[in-house]
Order: structure tokens, then C-alpha cells, then sequence
């Protein structure tokens, strides 16, 4: 089909598009243009080439967004967008321009050989975003704390009565006076960075918790809620960000999607395994190892466990007591034998990621 089709790849940047033009019936590329990246000029020539019969256009998933995809399926023509770590890479090809990237996604889309990724909506994408902006508020969170306590510490005082950052701590460091005046205004300052970034992760945790209430969030976070080492946040994150679990057919295909299965390097008789490909969303994949860190301890049901468990199907309860059992007995039969714990929480993590998908799509009536 894609032979009788003309097909351009674009390689898309803040300011401007490189557009190789790979006509039906052909194998090179004829046309290369380079334009602004703005949607009068992209309009314009998404146009004038499928004026001269059916085209499809092709680009890579990047830090610009889905808004070239949209402004051209808007125009009412196909536009795919591909995942940029699964773009084949030759051995010897050690030459990259803007050009010869269009060039090589419009011969590698006709070929069949690109692997296109699920678009979000406007509502998916707005949720995603604000889960990803809580992100980035708690590494500012972080980075304001170590800022504060590191300008303390040159001046030496360090608070050592409580576990710091609790009620006494926050009183002790409302406290602190300096004598000179500049010292006084870079503590004030810093003070006021940490104040600002509490109140907005304050205020983000209390959006996400909403967000997870809402449809059609709702179900499926309930649901994630019920294994061991997830809670709200972490089963909205991976709700947002796998967007639909009914697209990966079965378990193998979302270990896959999280970037947590190893890689291989084998040939002949030589067979070489290595660390995980991470090739999939960095995102899911940090709540996953994050998760895998609680089937460590004791395997026992707490009290919020047991409270976020409450009114589920017994098949959701089934899999989410058989995802305990067996990730515990993984965890203690894997570093008694020698493995090291980061490489168990990994394998742990993977296997979470199987029951996550079947938890996620397992029938039950929605629950408030």
C-alpha cells in the first residue's frame, strides 16, 4: 500500500522542518526542503505535495510535541509518529544531518520497518502533563532543601534534636537571625525558595489526588491501588503514562513497553545477555523499581493495604495476593543466592509490570 502512496519524512525542531520527499512508485528521495516551523508554512506545504496525489507523512517522537501531528491530520492527511529508540541504526552509517534523518524515515516508514506510537488526546496529554510537573516540583523541592541546609551548615548550625524537616525542624529554621545583613537576606531567600516550592507541591498532590477520582482514572487506579507498594501517585503515573492498557496484547508486550527487559547480543553459538534496554518510558519504569523496593521486607498486608483493598473483585484481589507472594518469595529466593539487590529489584520490577497490566484491565464494577 505504502508503495503507491508518496511519503515524506520530517525532521521536526523548534524553529524549523526538513521535509524529504519520497515519491509513489520510487526508491530516492526527490525533493528535500527545509522550513519555518510554524503552521501557516507547514500548512502550505503539507498542501502543495498532496495536491500532486495521496500522501503520508511520517516524524519522530520528540521534545516538540504531538502539534505537527495535529496540525496535519487537521489538514485531513495521515501523519504517523514513530519512537525514536527503535529507529534501526546501521553499523557504518556514522554520518547525521537534518537531511539525511527525513530521509531515512521516509525510506524506513514505506519499508515497514518504524515502530509508531499511541497519540494522546488533549485530555491524556494535559493529565500526563500535570503528573510529570509534580515530577519536576519534587526535584525542585529537593534541590531547595539541600540549597537551605548546605547555607546553614557553612555557617555552622545544624540541627540535630529531631528527624529534620519535621514540625521542631521547620520551627528551628523560622528561628535562625544572622548578624550580618547579607547573610540574613541570602537565609531569607532561601527560606522563601523552599516556602514557594512546598505551597506548589502542596497544591500539585492535591490536583493529582482529584485527578485520580475523576473518569476515567477512577476504576483503574482503584484497582492498581490494591498491590502491595502502589498508591495514588504511583498508579496515576502509571495510568497517564501508559495512557491504554488494552493496547499491549499481552504481559511480555508492557515489560517491553517499560523498558525492562535485558537486552541480547547473541551470534552462532555466543550468546550474551546484558543489562536492561530501557528502551521504553523512563517514567513508568522509575515507579515500577521504586514499587519493587517494598516486596523486600515482611510479606504482610498493612492497614492501608487492607483498607485500599476494600470493596474490589475477588479477581483483582486474587492477582494482586498472588503478585505479593510471589514477588516476596523472588526477592528473598534471588539474594540468597548471591544476586545483587539492584539486579533483584529490576527482575522484581518486571515481573510487577505483567501483573500491573492484568490488574489493570480486570473486570469489576466501578467503586467510589
Amino acid at each position: 500500500m505504502k508503495n503507491y502512496t508518496t511519503v515524506v519524512g520530517l525532521d521536526v525542531h523548534k524553529n524549523s522542518i526538513v521535509a524529504a520527499v519520497l515519491p509513489a512508485g520510487s526508491d530516492s528521495v526527490t525533493e528535500r526542503v527545509t522550513i519555518e516551523n510554524n503552521p501557516k508554512t507547514l500548512a502550505r506545504m503539507v498542501n502543495r505535495i498532496a495536491g500532486k496525489g495521496r500522501a503520508e507523512f511520517v516524524y519522530e517522537a520528540g521534545p516538540c510535541g504531538y502539534d505537527t501531528y495535529r496540525q496535519i491530520t487537521g489538514l485531513g492527511h495521515p501523519c504517523a509518529v514513530i519512537a525514536p529508540a527503535l529507529t534501526p541504526v546501521r553499523p557504518g552509517d556514522k554520518v547525521k544531518t537534518d537531511r539525511r534523518d527525513a530521509e531515512k524515515l521516509a525510506r524506513y516508514y514505506r519499508a515497514g520497518e518504524l515502530t509508531e506510537i499511541r497519540i494522546p488526546d488533549a485530555v491524556e496529554e494535559a493529565a500526563r502533563d500535570l503528573v510529570r510537573v509534580r515530577e519536576d516540583a519534587v526535584k525542585d523541592h529537593l534541590r531547595a532543601r539541600h540549597r537551605l541546609s548546605k547555607f546553614l551548615t557553612r555557617q555552622g548550625r545544624v540541627y540535630r534534636e529531631t528527624r529534620q524537616w519535621g514540625t521542631s525542624h521547620q520551627e528551628w529554621l523560622r528561628s535562625q537571625r544572622f548578624e550580618q545583613p547579607h547573610q540574613q537576606s541570602s537565609f531569607e531567600a532561601y527560606m522563601r525558595a523552599y516556602d514557594d516550592v512546598e505551597a506548589r507541591l502542596a497544591s500539585l498532590n492535591v490536583q493529582i489526588d482529584d485527578l485520580a477520582k475523576e473518569e476515567p482514572y477512577k476504576a483503574v487506579v482503584g484497582r492498581l491501588r490494591c498491590l502491595k507498594g502502589i498508591d495514588t501517585l504511583s498508579a496515576i503515573t502509571l495510568a497517564v503514562e501508559t495512557q491504554d492498557f488494552r493496547r499491549f496484547k499481552n504481559a511480555r508486550a508492557y515489560m517491553s513497553f517499560t523498558g525492562l527487559v535485558g537486552s541480547e547480543f547473541s551470534s552462532a553459538e555466543k550468546i550474551r545477555r546484558g543489562s536492561i534496554t530501557k528502551a521504553g518510558n523512563a517514567h513508568i519504569r522509575r515507579v515500577l523499581i521504586e514499587s519493587a523496593w517494598s516486596y523486600r521486607g515482611w510479606n504482610i498486608v498493612s492497614v492501608g493495604l487492607a483498607k485500599r483493598r476494600e470493596g474490589r473483585s475477588a479477581e483483582v484481589l486474587r492477582l494482586a495476593k498472588k503478585a505479593q507472594e510471589r514477588l516476596h518469595r523472588k526477592f528473598k529466593h534471588m539474594t540468597s543466592r548471591g544476586k545483587m539487590v539492584q539486579t533483584t529489584v529490576v527482575a522484581v520490577a518486571r515481573e510487577l509490570a505483567g501483573f500491573i497490566w492484568a490488574i489493570a484491565q480486570a473486570g469489576e464494577k466501578c467503586q467510589a
